[in-house]
């Protein structure tokens, strides 16, 4: 007897019905019990969880996707773009709370919904994408490097991690060719 093919997709939400909310919640507690949380160790109350994703989606500066497997929401990451107020880093938007649920991984949704974010982020004329991730979390950094990011620095003091200190990656991605001529020159 052979599998029924699993459906998988990607999409960017601007509004999130309650069983989609409770399936954000349910997969933001499995990523967070897994390690692969992003900040938090331990699950906060639902209610704090509930709050966190609605707000997410109030932000003008945040566009969140999703990842589905057979309809549910099983991953998620977020295309933050810079305050109006920083013209000088205009250019680049950065990713943040991206992970698959543990049950959920090996689909390729992880591959899927960051590129679902950088095709945005082009959309948005945004040259350059950034992230950091903690050094532990060698799955996402792999991830990341097969995409072409690049790990320009790592901070030693990156997050506390069942009291031991945890070091950062960070990394960019040049998404859109280098500056015209005309704008390199005027830049210092």
């Amino acid at each position: 007897m052979s599998k029924a093919p699993v459906e998988h997709s990607v999409e960017r939400i601007e509004e999130i019905s309650e069983i989609d909310l409770a399936d954000l919640c349910d997969t933001t507690e499995a990523a967070i019990i897994d390690g692969g949380g992003f900040g938090w160790l331990t699950p906060p109350s639902r209610r704090v969880l509930e709050r966190y994703w609605k707000g997410v989606l109030l932000i003008p500066e945040r566009s969140l996707f999703v990842a589905r497997l057979d309809g549910t929401i099983v991953g998620s990451a977020q295309l933050v773009r810079p305050p109006r107020n920083n013209e000088a880093q205009a250019f680049a938007a950065a990713i943040t709370t991206n992970f698959i649920a543990p049950f959920a991984r090996g689909h390729g949704l992880a591959r899927e919904i960051t590129i679902a974010v950088e095709r945005a982020a082009r959309e948005d004329s945004f040259t350059h994408l950034r992230l950091d991730v903690r050094e532990t979390q060698t799955a996402a950094i792999q991830l990341y490097e097969s995409l072409g990011y690049e790990h320009w620095g790592t901070n030693p003091d990156y997050a506390i991690v069942e009291g031991k200190m945890i070091a950062g990656r960070h990394y960019t991605k040049r998404l859109i060719g280098d500056l015209p001529d005309t704008e390199r020159e005027a830049t210092p």
